[in-house]
């Protein structure tokens, strides 16, 4: 059992995936595209990650608005859900993403990396930290093995 983590973004998707165990998030790759609405191959490629690893479940990241409402950002990662629910067949869980990707560059700039190379690594690291984020969530909650399904 994995659970697939997800950054979504207009122009790429940071990848996670769990441990077997449901316990650690590990980055996994970024999806890059060269336009906003072109995603097909970005779900083929999701859709690769999913069969290769047995992903039960997905966790997409919910880009609401520093108050907690939603906005553009937050709308277009709902209709994203809802094509990998209707693609994959799997269940997509929303999960607030604020401060991921600020929480992703400070590691990184603490780690030594130069600016100019952050972003190459950035939506990667913040949808570990969602992924991660979550699964600390289902631990906590006494839910661990029970992701959805």
């Amino acid at each position: 059992m994995r659970i697939l983590g997800l950054d979504y973004g207009s122009k790429t998707v940071g990848v996670a995936i769990s441990d077997p165990l449901g316990l650690t998030a590990q980055g996994l790759t970024i999806i890059r595209r060269k336009e906003e609405n072109k995603l097909r191959q970005t779900l083929q490629q999701i859709e690769q990650i999913i069969q290769e690893y047995g992903v039960t479940t997905i966790v997409l990241g919910d880009p609401k608005n520093m108050n907690a409402t939603i906005g553009e950002r937050s709308e277009l990662s709902a209709e994203f859900k809802e094509m990998l629910e209707r693609r994959t067949g799997l269940p997509v869980v929303m999960w607030d993403e604020r401060l991921t990707t600020v929480a992703a560059d400070k590691v990184l700039m603490e780690a030594g990396v130069r600016r100019e190379h952050r972003k190459e690594y950035v939506d990667q690291i913040a949808a570990s930290f969602i992924l991660q984020g979550y699964l600390d969530f289902l631990r906590h909650s006494g839910e661990a093995g029970d992701t959805g399904r």
